[in-house]
């Protein structure tokens, strides 16, 4: 199930509203309820793999009582946190790399080994990097523990961000599972932010990613630069309107529970450097990688040998982290040179001051994710190749027009809204916040009914971050 289906939202999404404010006051009653429907939801897709996340969030709960013991001893704490780390790494590394790692050792070693037949459960990178932020929060003193395991069970389990992110830290919420005040400002700025979610990834998302698929499903014969080059864009955009919609649908329906989740992204498209992409995109996973590897790996604290070595693994991961495949790899270590260049260069913090930081940030950010939409290399260079023109590619062809006559105003949509136009009317061109914020409301109530009606006659409805 997923939030933009027609049983979420009209099934699934008001029975828990009612059932939950129907119990609200009763804070016990209410976390039981939604975990037991946070559970629901994930077993609605997974009636399966359900169990494998049960067993997670027991084993945490289970090591955060132990690490809270162990705090004031840290000889006790460490043997602690590394089986903690084991166990959640080698779950992740069991589910979704062994058959890439067999993959691998097969074809280095010229071996036969069968692959496995097991899949990848939705959203376990999300989970497992939340657990372990239980834990580890707890073992900083960032959050106290939890002896209810059923609250443990909420914070891991918690629907709006269980399978999609945004990766929610428990330092965040540990007080707002026990205390925190559902009101009538939140429940509609909740519901405001999951129809604006709604509207990026039914209308933009979908469609953009349409237009993607086409121009990297061409035949070679068909293709051309400019085809190529709009499938490329379509595809960025494609991912930003899936994630960002997904992340603004979470924060919303998090705001409706009371829940205050931090912001996933921060208009990454404008932008003027590699480093400042990263600043705003996925903020959730930056911070995690951030404060639970590059910091404890020595952060920028040593010398600039290590600071290399440092982000490099930090990257590594990133990229291994989003895919089991080598292309998510190159792709991840293909960022860690962007952002070593900009570092030791000052070439970022130069970008950052002048408009062409802006041009060079985005053909960079397109041409790079080309990587992650192709499954291998081949795929990749041959998109490449029309991309650039490198063989017997037209500029142009009769294909491209049918892109822009189909696509085209998605597509340029998509560009517009990625950008911060209302705050750019209110600043820029002095348009007055009342009557501004009186048009918004209708284009999102007109949006949202268009979006609603893609929903029901069931048009193609992928969510990108699933696989992650």
């Amino acid at each position: 199930m997923v939030f933009s289906d027609i049983d979420f939202l009209f099934f699934f999404l008001p029975c828990v509203l009612a059932g939950y404010y129907i119990i609200r006051k009763n804070r016990k009653y209410s976390n039981l309820f939604l975990t037991a429907a946070s559970l629901l939801f994930y077993a609605w897709g997974e009636p399966v793999f359900v169990f494998v996340m049960m067993a997670s969030i027991v084993v945490n709960w289970q090591f955060g009582l132990w690490v809270d013991r162990a705090r004031r001893n840290s000889a006790n704490e460490k043997p602690v946190l590394t089986l903690m780390c084991v166990f959640n790494l080698g779950m992740l590394g069991v589910f979704k790399y062994l058959n890439f790692v067999l993959e691998n050792l097969n074809w280095a070693f010229h071996l036969n080994l069968p692959q496995t037949h097991i899949a990848l459960p939705i959203g376990i990178s999300f989970f497992t990097f939340q657990a372990m932020s239980y834990v580890l929060d707890v073992h900083r003193g960032k959050g106290q523990v939890q002896k209810n395991l059923f609250n443990v069970a909420l914070y891991i389990a918690f629907f709006p961000q269980l399978i999609a992110g945004p990766i929610v830290r428990y330092q965040t919420v540990a007080e707002e599972i026990e205390d925190r005040r559902e009101t009538l400002e939140d429940f509609t700025a909740g519901v405001r932010r999951f129809m604006v979610g709604l509207c990026k990834k039914v209308i933009l998302a979908n469609n953009l990613g349409l237009l993607a698929n086409a121009a990297f499903g061409l035949a070679p014969e068909y293709a051309s630069v400019g085809g190529a080059w709009m499938g490329a864009v379509a595809h960025v955009l494609q991912t930003y309107y899936d994630f960002s919609g997904y992340s603004d649908m979470a924060i919303g329906l998090g705001r409706m529970f009371g829940f205050h989740f931090l912001e996933n992204f921060r208009y990454p498209m404008v932008s003027k450097s590699i480093t400042g992409f990263w600043k705003r995109w996925h903020i959730s996973m930056g911070s995690w990688f951030q404060d639970y590897l590059y910091f404890p790996l020595g952060g920028s604290r040593v010398s600039k040998p290590r600071i290399v070595f440092n982000i490099f693994v930090v990257w590594f991961l990133t990229g291994l982290w989003h895919g089991a495949a080598w292309t998510y790899v190159l792709w991840g270590c293909t960022y860690f040179v962007l952002l070593i260049f900009e570092r030791f260069t000052g070439v970022g913090k130069w970008m950052e001051k002048h408009a062409i930081g802006h041009g060079y940030a985005m053909l960079l950010i397109v041409v790079v994710s080309v990587m992650i939409k192709t499954n291998d290399f081949a795929t990749a260079w041959a998109h490449y190749a029309a991309m650039f023109g490198a063989g017997a590619f037209d500029l142009w062809n009769n294909v491209a027009t049918v892109f822009v006559r189909e696509y085209g105003w998605f597509l340029l949509a998509g560009c517009v809204l990625s950008l911060p136009v209302k705050e750019w009317l209110l600043k820029r061109a002095h348009v007055p916040e009342k009557p501004l914020d009186v048009v918004c409301a209708v284009l999102l109530g007109l949006c949202t009914a268009v979006a609603v009606c893609y929903v029901a006659v069931g048009s193609y409805n992928p969510f990108i971050y699933y696989n992650f």
